[in-house]
């Protein structure tokens, strides 16, 4: 009598892994919860944040999940908690919206989302240029004379010593001093008499100072040169009638004169 040959070889179990984790998985009928791999998995998140949204994901609705509440039931600090709950909240877990009743009365709502909020994620996406805090335009280098004059005011008080920046800085005001008709000397004693005999700590600032607040105005404009009327023809005596008649040259006055002159 032959052995029955089975219709079908039967499934090859896989060999466990001797080099990654190994899983022993059971049914589970109650007391579990379902949680996204993509909190668990978060490239950005740190572990007590995972962990902390793992157990969030597991209370109830309406769990108190505040901080000092998440600290009188977990092992973490309040400090731990809430740098937690601010990764949470930036990468779309977890949000604290607040909410005007009818009443007037103003109130935070806790929000918990199993997935990570779109907007937040798409947020996260985009280039972050417009984030950046564009740096301040660097003050351009004022005219060289206005360098010289800035540059060589501690050769009148030692603790008038400034930086290049202090003296790029400064350039703009001298140089509207200078605009306003005021001569460079002046200039240099407007900041260089009358200093205070305590410290200078800061030359820079108590020279912008001098410079806004003794700004003297403009000079008024010039009157328009002043018009001189002609002068009328002298008087002359008619060589016809002797009568008088102004031209600029001896003749005849318009009646004695010809047509033809008169045309002419």
């Amino acid at each position: 009598m032959t052995d029955k040959q089975p219709s079908a070889p039967a499934c090859a179990k896989t060999p466990p892994s001797h080099s990654g984790v190994t899983h022993v998985k059971e049914r589970l009928d109650g007391n579990f919860t379902v949680i996204s791999n993509e909190l668990l998995q978060h490239p950005e998140l740190s572990s007590t944040a995972k962990g902390i949204g793992g157990y969030i994901q597991s209370l109830p609705e309406g769990a108190p999940v505040g901080i000092k509440a998440l600290a009188e039931q977990l092992p973490e600090g309040e400090i731990r908690i809430a740098s937690a709950l601010r990764e949470l909240e930036k990468y779309g877990f977890y949000s604290r919206p607040k909410e005007r009743l009818s009443s007037g009365q103003v109130v935070t709502r806790t929000i918990w989302y199993n997935r990570p909020r779109r907007a937040v994620v798409e947020a996260g996406r985009a280039p972050q240029e417009s984030a950046a805090v564009p740096a301040p335009p660097k003050a351009p280098a004022p005219h060289h004379k206005v360098a010289e004059l800035l540059a060589g005011l501690r050769a009148h008080d030692s603790r008038l010593l400034l930086t290049e920046r202090d003296v790029c800085r400064l350039g703009p005001s001298v140089t509207e001093w200078l605009d306003r008709g005021v001569p460079p000397t002046v200039v240099v004693r407007t900041l260089t008499t009358g200093l205070p005999q305590d410290p200078i700590k800061h030359p820079a600032a108590f020279l912008a100072h001098r410079l806004t607040t003794r700004l003297p105005p403009h000079l008024p404009d010039a009157p328009p040169p002043s018009v001189t009327p002609p002068r009328p023809d002298p008087l002359q005596t008619c060589d016809g009638c002797d009568r008088a008649f102004r031209a600029p040259r001896p003749g005849r006055c318009r009646d004695c004169r010809a047509p033809s002159e008169q045309a002419a």
